[in-house]
This record gives structure tokens, C-alpha cells and sequence, in this order.
């Protein structure tokens, strides 16, 4: 399992961002995450450095063993960022990629954050006191491990427990998404003896995630609900229904561009499949129904007023000097709107999506070469948006 300072391409496809996909003008991805701790050894919150250092060790070899690849394997349509490789060159090799993120420069951190393979908790890491001297230790022994080339499967080690398994489909893919993260559950299952009670089920730091330890979870973009008053109803309703809405980067975090994170909150007492079948299902497919019936209700009753904001935030985009990286999501989701309401007949879903991804502040720097202050990514990030819009017309 190759190792030694790699950070994925800030260019390489990522699996959340494909443009294709079921009901992908309304779900950008669908991800299911499971929660599992090693059996015999102290959890998250109560483990010292030594603990954290061995669980990395056991964790990390069993991951490398596990014949985990070909979960990662390239089968889906073209990804929304181009490839590294071209057509007279061979796809790279399906691998497992560990990254150690003690190792790893913040910025580097943040790239993976924003490509959502690690968590902003699992970057940050751990502050834990040794337990001799009562000094802070600021390398948390944690890591992660990537299937490459698409980063359809990452497993996190040391996170908030021992084990994070995510595993990521683009579109409405949820059951796609379960069969390759309970794959890797049994591979790992195999060799890897997890805290498991016969009363409970799976044991976990937090007690929402004990039982099946599953969480599953969609990427929607709502902006039509969200322009239309509505985006509050459906957040009342999901959180009847014991649904989680989180913004653009899960729990903690806002709703950029109108992207929003619905997932469910529980486990216990839930079978992987019943919760599958609710979010997949009967949940999911309204939601979408929805937001589709709010786009065609503001085209109809409205469509000069939505013409015009969409064409407004790409004038923008084209023309702006200077941006925030919330600027330019909010302006990407109206372009994003307009290009598969088929109003913006220009610009392709895939650059967009790409660019919602680039403009973000740590794939912004890879994509100059160097580390830029708040007011230099502002100037750059307007130069990238106007070459890369400019060029799609």
C-alpha cells in the first residue's frame, strides 16, 4: 500500500462530482459511512497516545491486506474532473493509498477535506495529554486510506472511532453506494475482530451510531426549494422523520450553494436495509419531486425573474476580478440551476461541477503552485472561474 507523501491530483476525477447518475441534476452523490471500533482496545475519547498509535499500526496493515482495490476500481461514466491520464494513455491502476496525517502539511489536510475523503474533525486530529508529563501531544496518531483512482472507497483511522468506512456513488446510487461499503466491512470483518454486543449490536463513541453503526447520506442541491421559501418545510419534515440536514461539509457546517447533506440520525433498532429502502426509496425520490416541481413552478410563474439571476451570477462569474469562495458557490449553484433547467446552453454540468471543487481555498492553491493570503485567492479564484467559463463558451 504506497505511502510516502502522496495527496491525490487536485485534476484527478472524485467520485462525488461525476456529472451523470441517477436524478443527478437534483443528488450529487449518495455515501454510506460505517462506524466500527477493534474490540479489546479503549475507544476514541478515552484512548491515550499509545492505544491511538497501535490501533493506527493494526489498522493501517489490515487495511493493506484486505484486497480492498477493486472496490475503488473505475466503472462509472466520465468523471466531472478530467482525469490525469488522456486517451492514448492507460487508466492508473486500481490501488489502496494510505496517507498518514501526521505527515501531512495542513493545506494538503484541507485538500482532502474539501474532496471529502477526510472529515474536519479527522484533520484537525486530537489533542491528547501525555499521560507522564501533561503536555498537549499534537501528532494524533491517525490516517487515512483511499481507493484510487476514482476515491470511491476512504477509510478513515482514528477518527471520532477507530474505523470510518465511507463509500461514495455519484447520483441517486445509495444502493450501490451500501453494497461496495459492506463489502469493505466484511473484508476487513475478516481480519479485524470488531467491538460487537448480541444485545446492541455494533459498539460506538456515539450512542446515535451503536446497532447497525450505518450512516447513509445524500448531497442534494435544492436551489429552486431554497428560492421558493420552501427549503425550511423540507428540513421540518426530514427532521420528523429522524433525518439529519447538514450544509456542504456534513455535521457543523453551512449550506454552500443551496448543497445540502440529508441523512439518517439513528441506528439502533433499524436494519441496514430498512434504512436503505426509506432514503432510497420513499424519502429521496419526493424530495427530488419536489425541488423538480419548484423549478418548473419558478420557470412558469416566474422564469424572466430566474432567467435573469441565472444569467446575472454568470455575468458575474465571467467578469468578477474578485471572489469568496461563498461568492462563488452561490454564483456556481445559480449557473448549475440554469444549466440543467437547459436555460444555459454554454456551459456543461461537468465544469461546473469541477469548479465548486477548485475554487474551494486548498485546490485553489494546488491549482497556482503556491500559498496565496485570503485577498490573493480572491483574485485567483476569479481568474480560474473567468479562464475555465470563458473557454466552456
Amino acid at each position: 500500500m504506497p505511502s510516502e507523501g502522496f495527496i491525490p491530483s487536485y485534476e484527478s476525477g472524485t467520485e462525488w462530482l461525476r456529472s451523470g447518475g441517477q436524478s443527478s441534476d437534483v443528488v450529487m452523490s449518495s455515501r454510506v459511512r460505517l462506524a466500527r471500533n477493534l474490540a479489546g482496545w479503549r475507544f476514541g475519547h478515552k484512548a491515550g497516545h499509545g492505544d491511538r498509535q497501535k490501533v493506527l499500526e493494526i489498522c493501517r496493515d489490515r487495511i493493506a491486506a484486505a484486497g480492498l482495490a477493486n472496490l475503488g476500481a473505475p466503472g462509472g461514466p466520465t468523471s466531472a474532473v478530467p482525469p490525469a491520464h488522456t486517451p492514448d494513455s492507460p487508466a492508473p491502476p486500481a490501488q489502496i493509498m494510505w496517507i498518514d496525517l501526521r505527515e501531512s502539511p495542513p493545506i494538503e489536510r484541507q485538500l482532502l477535506v474539501e474532496r471529502h475523503l477526510i472529515s474536519k474533525q479527522h484533520a484537525k486530529g486530537k489533542p491528547l495529554p501525555d499521560l507522564k508529563s501533561g503536555d498537549v501531544e499534537t501528532t494524533d496518531p491517525r490516517g487515512v486510506a483511499i481507493a484510487l483512482p476514482d476515491e470511491r472507497l476512504s477509510i478513515m483511522v482514528n477518527e471520532e472511532d477507530h474505523l470510518r468506512i465511507q463509500a461514495v456513488r455519484g447520483g441517486l446510487a445509495l444502493a450501490e453506494a451500501w453494497a461496495d461499503a459492506d463489502r469493505a466491512d466484511d473484508l476487513l470483518e475478516s481480519t479485524l475482530d470488531f467491538a460487537y454486543s448480541p444485545r446492541f449490536g455494533y459498539l460506538t463513541c456515539c450512542p446515535t451510531n451503536v446497532g447497525t453503526g450505518v450512516r447513509m447520506s445524500l448531497m442534494l442541491h435544492l436551489p429552486a426549494l431554497k428560492l421558493s421559501g420552501d427549503i425550511e418545510k423540507v428540513k421540518r419534515a426530514a427532521g420528523d422523520m429522524n433525518l439529519a440536514v447538514r450544509g456542504f461539509y456534513g455535521e457543523g457546517s453551512d449550506a454552500a450553494g443551496d448543497f445540502y447533506q440529508v441523512s439518517n440520525q439513528t441506528t439502533l433498532g433499524k436494519g441496514e436495509q430498512t434504512i436503505l429502502g426509506d432514503l432510497a426509496d420513499q424519502i429521496i425520490p419526493k424530495v427530488v419531486e419536489y425541488e423538480r416541481m419548484a423549478r418548473r413552478n419558478l420557470l412558469a410563474k416566474r422564469g424572466a425573474a430566474l432567467e435573469d439571476q441565472v444569467y446575472r451570477a454568470l455575468g458575474l462569474l465571467t467578469h468578477a476580478r474578485l471572489l469568496t469562495a461563498e461568492e462563488s458557490m452561490q454564483m456556481l449553484s445559480h449557473v448549475r440551476l440554469g444549466v440543467v433547467m437547459g436555460l444555459v446552453a454554454d456551459v456543461d454540468l461537468a465544469s461546473v461541477n469541477a469548479l465548486m471543487l477548485l475554487t474551494q481555498p486548498a485546490h485553489l492553491q494546488r491549482v497556482v503552485g503556491q500559498e496565496l493570503d485570503q485577498e490573493q485567492r480572491r483574485n485567483a479564484r476569479a481568474q480560474l472561474i473567468r479562464r475555465r467559463l470563458l473557454k466552456a463558451n
